[in-house]
């Protein structure tokens, strides 16, 4: 057991630094890693350490350029991105004898660290948001607009040759200095390669999680997942909460809280249960709290106790000690492979008991994701684990369990910025109570757009408490609340040959799926005043809806800062002149989502619990810009699948003498993962085409079917085999107008406003010569500041291109 621990941990460690990287005086080691990255150690008895650690796990860094000054009093490194100067003196670092600048301009009087100093940065995560209602202090990350981030080791253990875990000496430093100024993304680049790469997920783990902690049978779960399937949800991970096993037990050995044998009264055939959810197009997961150990009554309890040695007559419990490679190796033998050999995914490893185990300084929750992580792909498959945060290096081990938070405003408020900023500890696949856990009041308003979030989440898991009324089931929230989920639930599913996209360039190219905006405008203060608002991906930027509906309007209201350039609404198709921050307002059925002009979205055409790579496709196209990506595709479960890449270009052009061209490239790599054929429908957002397109594949020009659907142009292809390459040629291309008129209208009707009212308004409005006018008119109607910002809004979203 051991043994495969550690053949699987060698495959990603190389802890040693080239000894050029290396300047060492007496018992002080200080290892050049990047130009902006430097280890700094301190031995009391000179033996330097190389073995890899929790966090820490590659140190083979080429040597980069630097320079050493030294005389008998000082020590110092130079390189572009810092300098380092150490007064040498015996004893450790002190804030009097270690000092770094960040070389770079970023603050005046910031940007020297002295050793000991905590610096103020953009946060990180935290371990769990359990119990909270609303926001609560996070832990520190790398980013800071300072220009330097650190980072103490000293305490982490070490990983031991034979896969194992072992303690640190006493009186060392062991400490890490980033200097990267706002390079926040290069940050992340190195910060991966130093502590180990985010693991690609399984492609079915994008799609929707159905999770309750509720006493489920197996017949009750299964009418429940037909009930989904009949109403057109989709699903691909079933969640199963502890009930699934043994709960009401003799009070003598405690609460029934952990447990491991099925409970045959509700699952009397766990085996058959979980191969139909599996043909039902659903993974599963279990709920488990190992706190408890084994006790007697368990199936399971005599081999394990045989293994750890405790007296089976004497009808003891086997502690759990999760310190002991003797009870880990039983753990899994005994605990967990006999229900993933029936059909269990992964565990959801729910532990809420502290930090602490036999061994000083060893946290059990890291040693539960670290293992349970490891073990879980010791086959082909890519593994998971579900579980709480345990520190930096924790991304090593998808996916985290945010905990059991209050189903009100001011905790889905939160989860936004909170699920950004973890990407500043490189922390990219968040799990939270979507609608939470406990508490809060029937609100049909909240449920859906927390469930909007979801869907533009890392992963979208609805789930709720026990109680009778607590249910996240979209049918009992009334007619219009389920159609705006069912709908959004199915474009999560839409997605996932977008966001399955995005978890392969995060895990090759260290760019997480959700990003603070500071990370493409670290010198705009715009973007750091924007929170709640993030990249979902390369191509869009989500700016969550977080407070009730405008009464009188109907509207939810959010700050957005668009950047510079145009973008688009991805659900109304409304362009927008960025370089601003505005006030957005949208219905409960419309989420703040936008593409800039040249995106290029892939969306499956299908929405069923299917997550594989899709026969029918959907390319939203937008207007405005030139554009590429690069869709990728795998076997979505092996560990060592090789990607296949299908790239897409869109070159942008009005001109009177040029086109407008859209290519999709033949897929390069192994085709058998895909479908023998595809096909495509493109979607034309914001093209004013007013010529039919030309479309050729491989070369020979095919015909299609072309229509206009609200603001948007579609262009339907046949289907064609897999490896076809297609040209489409868009002659006399213009920028499509918004329709500003029609826009006004519609909001004006929907207002919950006297009629006499919208008559003066919109009266105001067909007589304004210019945008100007038209709000300078409405000004004076003493509208209140929400009417105004609303019209507003449509007016000015892009001044010089109204019909």
């Amino acid at each position: 057991m051991i043994q495969d621990r550690k053949e699987v941990f060698n495959l990603y460690r190389k802890p040693v630094a080239p000894s050029e990287s290396q300047v060492i005086w007496k018992n002080y080691r200080f290892t050049i890693l990047t130009t902006a990255l430097f280890r700094l150690e301190y031995e009391e008895n000179g033996e330097f350490e190389d073995r890899a650690t929790q966090v820490v796990l590659n140190r083979n860094f080429d040597t980069p350029e630097f320079k050493k000054k030294e005389n008998d009093e000082y020590l110092e490194i130079i390189t572009p991105k810092a300098h380092l100067i150490f007064h040498k003196e015996e004893g450790g670092f002190t804030k009097n004898n270690l000092r770094i600048e960040a070389i770079g301009n970023y603050s005046l009087y910031h940007s020297t660290w002295h050793f000991g100093e905590k610096p103020d940065t953009l946060k990180g995560t935290a371990r769990t948001l359990d119990f909270a209602d609303g926001a609560i202090e996070l832990e520190e990350g790398l980013m800071n607009k300072n220009g330097y981030s650190v980072f103490d080791d000293s305490k982490s253990m070490l990983l031991t040759d034979d896969g194992w875990v072992k303690k640190r000496s006493k009186g060392i430093t062991d400490m890490y200095f980033f200097s990267y100024g706002r390079d926040y993304l290069g940050t992340l680049k190195d910060y991966h390669h130093l502590t180990g790469k985010a693991p690609r997920l399984p492609r079915y783990a994008l799609g929707n999680w159905w999770s309750r902690y509720y006493p489920y049978s197996q017949e009750g779960y299964k009418r429940l997942i037909k009930e989904f399937k009949t109403r057109d949800i989709p699903l691909s991970v079933a969640v199963i909460d502890m009930d699934w096993h043994l709960t009401d037990v003799p009070p003598e050995y405690g609460s029934g809280w952990t447990g491991y044998t099925w409970d045959t009264d509700l699952f009397p055939d766990p085996e058959e249960f979980l191969n139909w959810l599996e043909k039902e197009g659903l993974r599963t997961t279990l709920n488990l709290h190992p706190a408890n150990g084994v006790q007697p009554y368990e199936e399971m309890y005599e081999p394990m106790a045989k293994e750890m040695g405790v007296d089976i007559e004497e009808n003891k419990p086997v502690n759990f000690d999760i310190a002991n490679p003797k009870f880990l190796d039983a753990y899994f033998r005994y605990l967990h492979h006999p229900h993933e050999e029936i059909g269990v995914d992964f565990w959801w490893i729910d532990w809420q008991q502290g930090s602490i185990t036999k061994v000083e300084g060893l946290d059990p929750l890291w040693m539960l994701n670290h293992y349970h992580f490891l073990d879980n792909g010791r086959g082909d498959s890519r593994p998971l684990v579900f579980s709480r945060y345990a520190g930096l290096g924790s991304h090593r081990y998808p996916i985290g369990f945010s905990g059991d938070t209050a189903s009100t405003w001011d905790s889905l408020d939160f989860q936004p910025y909170f699920t950004a900023t973890a990407s500043n500890v490189g922390y990219g696949w968040w799990s939270h109570d979507i609608g939470g856990h406990y508490g809060g009041k029937k609100d049909n308003e909240l449920f859906v757009r927390w469930v909007q979030f979801g869907v533009f989440s890392p992963i979208n898991r609805l789930h709720s408490q026990d109680g009778e009324f607590s249910g996240k089931e979209p049918w009992r929230y009334g007619n219009n609340a389920e159609r705006i989920v069912k709908e959004f639930l199915q474009l999560r599913h839409r997605l996932i040959p977008y966001i399955y996209t995005m978890n392969v360039i995060s895990h090759f190219d260290d760019f997480p799926l959700i990003r603070p905006m500071y990370y493409h405008y670290p010198w705009k203060e715009e973007a750091y005043e924007v929170p709640n608002q993030y990249y979902f991906g390369t191509q869009m930027i989500v700016a969550p809806v977080t407070s009730p509906l405008r009464e009188d309007l109907r509207l939810g209201k959010v700050k957005v800062w668009l950047p510079e350039g145009r973008w688009y609404d991805f659900f109304i198709n409304r362009a927008y002149e960025g370089g601003r921050t505005i006030d957005i307002y949208r219905s409960l059925s419309a989420y703040p989502v936008f593409v800039k002009a040249g995106g290029i979205v892939p969306l499956d055409q299908s929405y069923g619990n299917h997550t594989g790579n899709p026969e029918n496709m959907e390319i939203r196209i937008y207007a405005g810009d030139n554009g590429s990506f690069s869709l990728y595709e795998d076997d979505g479960l092996g560990k060592g699948s090789e990607e296949i890449t299908t790239k897409m270009n869109l070159i942008w052009s009005e001109k009177e003498d040029e086109w407008s061209i859209f290519r999709i490239d033949s897929p390069v790599g192994n085709h058998d993962i895909l479908p023998d054929e595809r096909q495509f429908t493109l979607t034309l957002v914001g093209f004013a085409c007013h010529k039919m397109p030309e479309v050729r594949v491989n070369d020979e020009i095919v015909d299609v079917e072309v229509y206009r659907e609200g603001k948007v142009t579609k262009v339907v292809i046949p289907k064609q085999p897999i490896d076809s390459s297609y040209t489409v040629n868009l002659k006399e291309v213009k920028l499509k107008k918004n329709d500003m008129h029609g826009e006004l209208f519609r909001f004006l009707d929907r207002a919950q406003l006297p009629i006499s009212q919208k008559e003066k308004i919109y009266n105001t409005i067909i007589r304004g010569k210019s945008s100007a006018r038209v709000i300078s008119a409405l000004l004076a109607l003493d509208l209140g500041e929400d009417i105004i910002d609303a019209i507003s809004e449509i007016v000015w979203a892009n001044p010089d291109e109204v019909d």
